[in-house]
């Protein structure tokens, strides 16, 4: 897939060149935090890795790639072309060289092809630890890329001057987050094959579009459907069955689940078709979790309800308990496709869904909320020791993600208290919730 995933929504800043010449330390330099893996092995990254950074005051995806040989071959090859096309889709280019190597051959062929690209390109000299490097470092001006900006990854020196050459080379982002793609409300409508995907879009949109056909996984191309429900357009993106695990899938089932998950991607909100008349199964968990980790508002749909009988519907509510415990919070309908028996029960459902995932807390709200949370619940102390939240915030919305400062580590058990105590509280139907945790780091005296 060549599409890289712009996790905070703003202009994005690819970080290349050699490998071992220190990006991962610099990207972890750059986002305030270890989470590049960093080993002095060359090679370690292999892949497009995205993370959100902030600096002042603008935020923006670094994008950290693996080491960029240009004669490379087998795996690296793979890696340089990761990194290319992490150059294509960035808005501007950090290319990091070892100060204290100088030029190579590789820089000067990375060179080319970042001029070919025609990306705004800010030159990092890396590894300048003290005054007599930063001199040596002058030779890298004949990379012709303008000024070396000297910086030690490692220490942190000159990274914040690094850090606004870059912000200058990045466009501005825009101020909306989803609003940018105006127009009517997104839904993919996901599922494994021959649950009734094409035909509730057919229902819904009032004619035969979709290729409707008892076999399964007659729908490969997803079809993008403008619908009026409600008194209002909507789009729905009508997707493949996807079937096996990716890597199991053969040929154009491998494009198709690949495009099931650009469409989740590309949506709003994911309506999930299950039919009624058969068990949950581990394919539809495996959807459930590709919807839950894109970061996506969620409505099941039990199709076929025309077939459900009583002794069905008893192991049904089971396996709802039992299986979709993860995924409580979604709004779940009952329908039958076919007939179009309460597909009008869509609307609200979606509704909900939108207006959860959209909910914003309030700072304020939501740091009177956790303290009274605390001071009902504490977190339980452990080997003496009891974290403590000192501050809450909510970043973003779509999906509500809430970063909480704290004295230690919450246990994942804490955590899961605090979600399921935020949704008693403010709702958020229908979406998932992100809690990231920021611990103090103690200080070395």
């Amino acid at each position: 897939m060549t599409e890289l995933p712009n996790l905070g929504g703003g202009p994005i800043l690819a970080v290349v060149g050699r490998p071992n010449v220190g990006k991962s330390t610099l990207v972890n330099r750059i986002i305030g935090r270890r989470e590049a893996v960093v080993e002095d092995v060359p090679g370690v990254t292999r892949d497009r890795i995205s993370y959100d950074a902030v600096w002042n005051g603008r935020a923006f995806t670094v994008v950290d790639t693996g080491g960029w040989d240009p004669d490379a071959r087998g795996l690296a090859e793979r890696i340089r072309a990761q990194a290319e096309i992490a150059v294509t889709l960035a808005d501007a280019v950090l290319f990091v060289v070892d100060a204290t190597i100088g030029i190579t051959d590789a820089d000067e062929a990375v060179v080319r092809v970042l001029r070919r690209s025609n990306k705004p390109v800010v030159l990092a000299a890396n590894k300048v630890d003290d005054t007599r490097a930063e001199a040596e470092a002058f030779g890298l001006w004949n990379l012709g890329l303008g000024e070396p900006h000297t910086v030690s990854a490692l220490h942190g020196r000159g990274s914040g001057d690094l850090l606004d050459a870059v912000l200058a080379a990045l466009p501005e982002a825009p101020q909306e987050s989803f609003e940018q793609e105006a127009g009517p409300r997104r839904i993919a409508i996901v599922g494994k094959p021959n649950v009734g995907k094409s035909s509730l879009l057919n229902k819904l949109a009032g004619e035969e579009r979709s290729v409707v056909d008892n076999v399964a996984g007659t729908t490969v191309d997803p079809v993008d459907e403008l619908v009026e429900l409600g008194g209002r357009t909507w789009r729905f993106i009508d997707t493949a069955g996807i079937r096996k695990r990716v890597k199991e899938a053969s040929g154009h089932e491998y494009y198709a689940s690949l495009r099931t998950s650009t469409a989740i991607d590309r949506a709003e909100v994911a309506v999930l078709v299950l039919d009624g008349s058969e068990s949950i199964s581990e394919q539809d968990m495996r959807i459930i979790q590709t919807i839950r980790d894109a970061g996506r508002a969620l409505v099941i749909a039990f199709n076929k309800w025309d077939l459900v009988d009583e002794e069905r519907r008893y192991y049904l509510d089971r396996e709802i308990e039992r299986d979709l415990v993860q995924v409580q919070w979604a709004p779940r309908i009952n329908i039958t496709a076919r007939t179009g028996w309460h597909v009008d029960r869509l609307v609200p459902a979606l509704d909900k869904a939108i207006e959860g995932w959209e909910t914003r807390v309030p700072t304020g709200t939501l740091n009177a909320f956790l303290g009274r949370l605390v001071a009902e619940h504490p977190h339980p102390v452990r080997s003496g020791k009891q974290p403590k939240i000192l501050f809450g915030t909510q970043p973003s919305t779509s999906p509500p993600t809430f970063v909480l400062f704290t004295s230690g580590k919450l246990e994942a058990s804490y955590e899961r208290y605090i979600e399921r105590r935020l949704r008693e509280q403010f709702g958020f139907v229908g979406t998932p919730i992100v809690v990231n945790q920021r611990p103090r780091e103690k200080r070395k005296r």
